[in-house]
């Protein structure tokens, strides 16, 4: 299989066919995606609990309350007691891998407490957990049909209405998801 694909920035929306209960009807956001691997992160699977008021108090991380909040996911099923804060570009720090010219990663306790004082990037949102498929796999699931790519947007990453992302990330490519077939063709 060629290495013509690239999906870092993408966003993966499953195919109306997927029933494993970790990704049916799942948006991810893809962090990365080399020959040898691939990660990202769900970003409509919101938690409860721990609150992000919750997890600063656990981590010891003042002023709590905090001057502003972002939102928790379960990113995915890989590690879920590691957090990442996927957030806009326009802050940075050491640890701070940059995604793509609108987003970055960043997984140290700076992040949240730069939050926490009202500062710290326009948008984010921690994910608890991550989505990763190992060398391949992420390419074959592609031709597979098992998911279809859009261009990210931050409304489709960050905002609260996690119901809709599924069908909103449809909509970005005008497919109706009753129409979709779940066998893969060849033209």
């Amino acid at each position: 299989m060629s290495r013509a694909m690239n999906l870092t920035g993408q966003l993966l929306i499953a195919m109306p066919s997927l029933r494993d209960p970790h990704f049916a009807r799942g948006v991810i956001y893809v962090c990365a995606h080399t020959a040898e691997r691939a990660m990202g992160f769900m970003v409509n699977r919101p938690i409860a609990q721990p609150s992000f008021d919750d997890l600063l108090a656990q981590l010891d991380i003042a002023p709590v309350p905090p001057a502003r909040r972002i939102r928790l996911c379960s990113g995915g099923p890989v590690d879920h007691g590691r957090g990442f804060v996927l957030h806009t570009a326009d802050w940075s720090d050491e640890g701070t891998l940059r995604v793509d010219e609108g987003h970055a990663l960043t997984a140290s306790l700076d992040i949240l407490k730069a939050i926490a004082a009202g500062e710290g990037p326009r948008e984010g949102l921690l994910a608890l957990g991550y989505v990763g498929w190992g060398p391949g796999q992420l390419d074959r699931e592609f031709h597979e049909n098992v998911w279809l790519s859009a261009p990210a947007d931050d409304a489709l990453i960050f905002d609260a209405d996690h119901e809709s992302k599924w069908r909103r990330a449809l909509a970005k490519l005008k497919v109706d998801p009753s129409l979709l077939s779940s066998v893969a063709g060849r033209a």
